[in-house]
């Protein structure tokens, strides 16, 4: 799934993107991790991968990653 960075903390490695509807979902740091990124920057295009979060919430990002085409 593709996505718009929104924030991000280089001091924690979290941040949050704003999926294509709008809706703003965050990520911790072992979702950063895995991408393999050194840093990251509102505006960029990125694909995530998502699971479901716990009973209530919103999806879960596993995965954050540069989009290339």
């Amino acid at each position: 799934m593709q996505a718009t960075a929104f924030t991000y903390d280089p001091d924690t490695r979290s941040g949050s993107v704003l999926l294509d509807d709008g809706t703003p979902v965050e990520f911790g740091p072992d979702a950063f991790d895995a991408g393999g990124l050194r840093l990251l920057r509102p505006g960029q295009r990125v694909r995530i991968e998502t699971e479901p979060g716990a009973a209530g919430a919103g999806p879960q990002i596993t995965l954050v990653t540069l989009q290339t085409f």
